[in-house]
C-alpha cells in the first residue's frame, strides 16, 4: 500500500473497526444491517489512502453490501431463535426487493446522490415522527394489501438500500410496522432481507468496479478486502448483543430506539445536503 503511512492505516484499522462493533449492534438491535453507520465510516477512512473522493463513496457502499452478507446471517439467525422472523412475509416480499436491489445497484452510479439523500432523508423523518408519536396499540392489526403494493414496496425499498449501502431495514421496518407487524418481527425479518439485499448487491458494486482505476489498495472492484475483513468479524459478533436487547425491552421502547436512530439519520442527511449547497 504505498503512499500510505503507518498512522494512516492504524487510524483506518481503528475506524473500521469502531464501525463493526456499532454497526453490528445497530445490525441486532433495528434490524437495519449496520450499513447507516458502515457507509460514512469507511468514506472517512477510506480518504484517509488519499483515494478519488467519488471513487471512495462507491467503494464504502461496496464494502458495506459485503459486510451486510455475512452481518445479516448473524443477525437473522439470532432473532429466528427467538421467533422473531416471519418466513410467509420473507418468501412474499423477498422476490420484488432483489429486483429492486438489481436496479438499484446498476443505477447507483447515475443518478444524482444529492437527490436520493433529500427523498431519502425527508421519508425517514416523516416515519421516525410517525414510530415516535403514534399511539400505543394502534398496530395490533396487520393490513393487509394487494401484491402489487407489496411489490412497489419491496422494488423500492430494495433500490433505496442498493443504491445506499444498508441493509433495508431502515427502510423495511417502518412500512412493515405501520403494516401492523409486531416491531420484533419486522426487525427480525429485516435482518433477514439484508442479506437478499447485500449478496446480489455487493456482487454487482464488484462487477461494475471491476478494471477501474485509482481504487484504493486492496479493491475488487467497488469492494475493499482490507476493510470488509477487518469489519465483518466485528458486525457479526456483536450482532447477537443487539439481538438480546431487542428482545430483552418493551416494544415501546424498541419502537422510541428506532424512531430515535431514524430521525439521527435524517438530520445528518439534511445537514450533508446544507454543507454540499
Amino acid at each position: 500500500m504505498s503512499g500510505v503511512d503507518f498512522s494512516t492505516l492504524a487510524t483506518l484499522v481503528a475506524i473500521a473497526g469502531a464501525a463493526g462493533v456499532v454497526g453490528g449492534i445497530l445490525a441486532g438491535l433495528l434490524g437495519v444491517g449496520g450499513g447507516i453507520v458502515i457507509v460514512p465510516a469507511l468514506y472517512f477512512a477510506l480518504s484517509l489512502t488519499g483515494s478519488d473522493p467519488a471513487l471512495t463513496i462507491q467503494v464504502a457502499v461496496g464494502t458495506s453490501l459485503a459486510t451486510i452478507v455475512f452481518t445479516s446471517l448473524s443477525s437473522s439467525w439470532g432473532h429466528y431463535k427467538r421467533g422473531a422472523l416471519d418466513m410467509a412475509l420473507l418468501k412474499r416480499w423477498a422476490p420484488a426487493i432483489l429486483v429492486g436491489v438489481i436496479v438499484g445497484a446498476l443505477l447507483g452510479g447515475l443518478v444524482s446522490g444529492y437527490i436520493l439523500v433529500a427523498v431519502f432523508a425527508t421519508v425517514a423523518g416523516l416515519v421516525a415522527l410517525d414510530m415516535i408519536f403514534r399511539k400505543p396499540g394502534s398496530d395490533s392489526v396487520v393490513r393487509s394489501f394487494s401484491k402489487r403494493v407489496w411489490a412497489m414496496t419491496g422494488v423500492f425499498a430494495g433500490a433505496v438500500s442498493a443504491m445506499m449501502g444498508i441493509g433495508g431495514g431502515t427502510v423495511c421496518v417502518p412500512v412493515l410496522n405501520f403494516l401492523g407487524y409486531d416491531i420484533r418481527k419486522a426487525v427480525g425479518t429485516a435482518a433477514a432481507i439484508g442479506f437478499v439485499i447485500g449478496l446480489p448487491g455487493a456482487l454487482i458494486y464488484m462487477a461494475t468496479g471491476f478494471g477501474q482505476t485509482g481504487l484504493p489498495p486492496f479493491s475488487v472492484g467497488y469492494v475493499n478486502l482490507v476493510a470488509a475483513g477487518l469489519i465483518i468479524p466485528l458486525t457479526t459478533s456483536f450482532a447477537h448483543v443487539g439481538v438480546r436487547i431487542a428482545h430483552s425491552i418493551s416494544q415501546r421502547a424498541l419502537r422510541l430506539a428506532f424512531g430515535g436512530f431514524l430521525m439521527l439519520t435524517s438530520i445528518r442527511m439534511f445537514n450533508d445536503l446544507i454543507g454540499a449547497w
